[in-house]
Parts: structure tokens; C-alpha cells; sequence
């Protein structure tokens, strides 16, 4: 049982995965650190350095036995957690202790540990933002010929379809992905730089040779399982770089806010819903209650994601020369927060896009409010086919929408325009015609041929490329 004394952080306790949480945990990171050692006295005794087999061996036997009690008590002696473990470490494999981070600076674990921790992450997102591609393609294709109302400036506009408006969501998150594709295509490890950067200790352990320093960093990073580095560094790895993930972060919470606000509309409008348990209470007061919890946790999620991208920039920006120590602990909380957060996002984007609710009759009934109003330009025209003057037509219509518009807004009766058309002889061309004239189809243009499109050509190669990863369900704790 946790303390209940103490805070306790609700991304941890509530929103973000096991799986996420995990990625940003000490143990695995601390396991990063050690495997990082033991890439390094491997790699240097391969080239020559005076590092035995039965070394590394040993260093290798307790890669995963951390003694965190005892690496806890040296920092508390040494205030240094990277000396705290490389003693922890020695204590570990005695044999191995003098030869353990030689040539090394506390950032060669630190850094390279977290861009792998990045990397890991990053990786998990990509695959919980394909699997939100994939729901909304399957929502889309099933409403993509659903007639509903589009809203502009949030009043009734031209027609578009359910399934149309899906793939507005789903554009935003194609960018996305091509970002986030983007960043890990080009991501790099920091390499073995040494304190400042310039390699200066380990060509002098090799003796000069520059090849061998090279070389030792190209394999190290192998056994990583990367192959890019940085060419240059100072004490760490750009700073930049984190500021580059964390927008990554913010565009896909700038998406996923966008889409939670919309549903949230759509369900005060009692159009289309978020999922809601038998057993889930709206309100503590009012128990008819519907409220879209979910969407709005997701909108919460987003506002405090989207704020982060510029406190790394902020880091970024005031990092002095080779390094200043003032970006450790801003990026301890940061950088693991962002990724925790943007998982607790994707997650309720999951579990909302599988389930969402269409009412269907609603929606009709809303465009029967409106579509009178928005094709008084189709009855004018074919009135004017038949022969009649298109302005005086023009103000007579105009008069008789005025007059539905009033009954509407001031006398809450519903819209009579058309029984007022079908009585008025000025538009007889049109009496016995206006439900042709009206027929929603006629009104959403190509709404069900675009997303048929985009899918096959925009959405389609996403998830084919991506096919081992599908099948992702939306889990959420509370």
C-alpha cells in the first residue's frame, strides 16, 4: 500500500501505461548505464587497452544485479550519482573495478542512456499512434456517406459526412507521424565524446591513434544497437534535440486536443458520443448526466503537453559553452513527464476512437433544421431554369427565409420554410420537387470519394508499413 501522506504524481498513479512508466524507470535506466560500461571496456580491450576477458566477464555476470542501497549510500557520501554507481559497480565486480568508465565522463552513460530512453519511447507512441490511424480509418469508412451538418465559425455550414470529417483528425495525425518518422530516422547517440567533447582522454589512452578513438566509439555505439552519432558534442548531447522530441509530443497532444474538443461538441449536440460504462456516474448531482469525461481528461492531458516544448527551449537556449549543470534536474522531470503524459493521451485516444457512438437520427434531424436554409440557392436556380426572374425570386426568397428564421428563433416552432415555398406561386417550378431538390446527398459533394481517397492513398501505407503493430487496444485505469 502506497503512503497517502505524500504527493503522489497522477500520471503514475493514474493515466500513463505500465509499459511507459517502465521505459522512464530507475532500473532500466540503471541497466543502460551498466550495459554502456560494458560496451566501453569491451570495446577497448578489443582494441588493445589493458583490460582482460575476465573483466568485462565479470562486469557482464551483474549487468542486471544493482545493489540501489548501496549506490543510495555512496551518493549520499559523494553527491554524485554517476560515482555512486560506478562503485556500486566495482563492489559488484571487484576484478573489474579499476578498469570500470576509464576515459570516460559521467555523460557518456547519462546522455547516451537517455537518448535510448527517448528513443524507446518514442517508439511506443509510434505504435499506439498508428493503432489511432488504424480506428479512425475503420469509423471512417463506415460513416464516410452519413450526411451531417459542417460548422464553421461553430454555425451550420455546407454539408460534410461523419466519416469525412474522421479523416480531418486523421490528417492531423499523419503529420504527426511523418514528424515523429522524421525524428527517428536521424536520431543519433551521443557517442564517446570524453568531458569536453573533443576525445582528448581516449586519444591519450590509445596513444594518440585517432583511428583506434574512432573506432572505439563506432563499436560501442553498435553494441548499442545504433550507428548514427553526433559529429560534434560538447559535454553532452544537443539540448536542441529535446526541444525537437518535446514538439513532437506537443503536435501529436495539439491533434488528439482538437479531436477531444470536437467530440465533446458533438456530444453536447447529442450527435456522436464517447463510450460510457453501464456502471459510470456522470455526475454526483445530476444522474441523467452524460458527461464526455474521457475527451475531457484528453483535453486536460493536452493543454499541460502542449506547455512543455518551451521549457527545453528554454534549456536549450541558456546551456553555457560545453555544458552548465542548471539542465539536470529541470530535464529528470521534463523530458520523462512529457513522454508519460503523451502516452495517458494516446491511450484515451484509443479506448474513445474504437467506441465512439453515432447517432444517426439525431444527425438527420439536425440537418432538417438547417438544410431548408442552405438550399434556397438550389431552389432559386431551378426556379430560374423554368423561366422566373432570378431577383425578384431572389428577394422573395429571402423575405420567406426571414420569416422561417423568426418562427424558429423567436417562436420555437420548427423551420416551415419549405411548407412556405410549396405555398407561394412564385415558385411553382419547384412545388412536388422539393425532396428531390433536398435530397442530402446532393449536398456533400465528394465527402465519401475523399476519404475512400485519402485512406487508400495517405492512410493505407501507414499501417501496411506498419502491420506487425496493429491490434492495440485502449486501455484506461480510472
Amino acid at each position: 500500500m502506497t503512503d497517502k501522506t505524500i504527493y503522489e504524481d497522477p500520471l503514475i498513479t493514474r493515466y500513463a501505461s505500465r509499459e511507459m512508466q517502465e521505459n522512464f524507470g530507475d532500473e532500466k535506466r540503471f541497466r543502460l548505464w551498466r550495459k554502456l560500461w560494458i560496451a566501453l571496456a569491451e570495446s577497448e580491450m578489443e582494441l588493445g587497452l589493458p583490460i582482460t576477458k575476465e573483466q568485462v566477464e565479470e562486469l557482464k555476470a551483474h549487468e542486471t544485479d544493482i545493489d540501489y542501497a548501496r549506490a543510495a549510500e555512496y551518493e549520499r557520501q559523494v553527491r554524485h550519482d554517476v560515482m555512486a554507481h560506478v562503485k556500486a559497480f566495482g563492489d559488484a565486480a571487484p576484478k573489474a573495478a579499476g578498469i570500470l568508465h576509464l576515459g570516460a565522463t559521467s555523460c557518456f552513460v547519462d546522455c547516451n542512456s537517455e537518448l535510448i530512453l527517448q528513443y524507446d519511447g518514442l517508439s511506443i507512441v509510434r505504435r499506439k499512434l498508428v493503432n489511432v490511424l488504424d480506428k479512425l480509418k475503420k469509423f471512417a469508412l463506415a460513416y464516410k456517406a452519413v450526411p451531417t451538418l459542417g460548422f464553421t465559425h461553430l454555425q451550420p455550414a455546407q454539408l460534410t459526412t461523419v466519416g469525412k470529417r474522421a479523416t480531418l483528425w486523421m490528417q492531423d495525425l499523419m503529420l504527426d507521424y511523418e514528424n515523429l518518422e522524421n525524428l527517428l530516422s536521424h536520431f543519433k547517440l551521443r557517442g564517446v565524446k570524453g568531458t569536453t567533447g573533443t576525445q582528448a582522454s581516449f586519444l591519450d589512452l590509445f596513444d594518440g591513434d585517432g583511428e583506434k578513438v574512432k573506432e572505439l566509439e563506432r563499436r560501442v555505439v553498435e553494441k548499442l544497437g545504433f550507428r548514427k552519432v553526433y559529429g560534434v558534442t560538447g559535454q553532452t548531447y544537443p539540448r536542441k534535440f529535446d526541444y525537437n522530441v518535446l514538439c513532437v509530443l506537443s503536435q501529436i497532444a495539439q491533434s488528439a486536443y482538437k479531436f477531444s474538443n470536437d467530440i465533446r461538441l458533438l456530444q453536447s449536440m447529442k450527435e456522436v458520443e464517447e463510450p460510457f460504462e453501464s456502471t459510470q456516474i456522470g455526475s454526483s448531482a445530476m444522474a441523467y448526466k452524460r458527461n464526455p469525461m474521457r475527451c475531457e481528461r484528453m483535453g486536460s492531458l493536452c493543454r499541460y503537453l502542449i506547455s512543455l516544448p518551451v521549457n527545453s527551449a528554454v534549456t536549450a537556449s541558456t546551456q553555457w559553452f560545453e555544458r552548465t549543470l542548471d539542465d539536470s534536474a529541470n530535464r529528470r522531470i521534463v523530458i520523462a513527464q512529457a513522454f508519460l503524459t503523451v502516452d495517458a493521451v494516446l491511450n484515451l485516444y484509443l479506448n474513445v476512437s474504437e467506441n465512439l457512438v453515432v447517432y444517426e437520427k439525431v444527425i438527420a434531424r439536425h440537418i432538417g433544421e438547417e438544410l431548408p436554409f442552405m438550399a434556397t440557392e438550389n431552389i432559386l436556380m431551378e426556379c430560374v431554369k423554368a423561366g422566373g426572374d432570378r431577383q425578384a425570386l431572389h428577394e422573395r426568397i429571402r423575405r420567406l427565409s426571414q420569416e422561417a428564421g423568426r418562427q424558429v428563433k423567436l417562436e420555437g416552432k420548427e423551420n416551415n420554410l419549405l411548407s412556405l415555398i410549396e405555398g407561394d406561386e412564385m415558385f411553382a417550378a419547384v412545388h412536388g420537387r422539393l425532396g428531390e431538390i433536398l435530397d442530402v446527398k446532393r449536398f456533400i459533394g465528394r465527402a465519401p470519394e475523399q476519404t475512400e481517397e485519402f485512406i487508400a492513398a495517405e492512410i493505407d501505407p501507414i499501417l501496411r508499413e506498419n502491420a506487425a503493430l496493429l491490434g492495440e487496444k485502449g486501455v484506461i485505469n480510472v
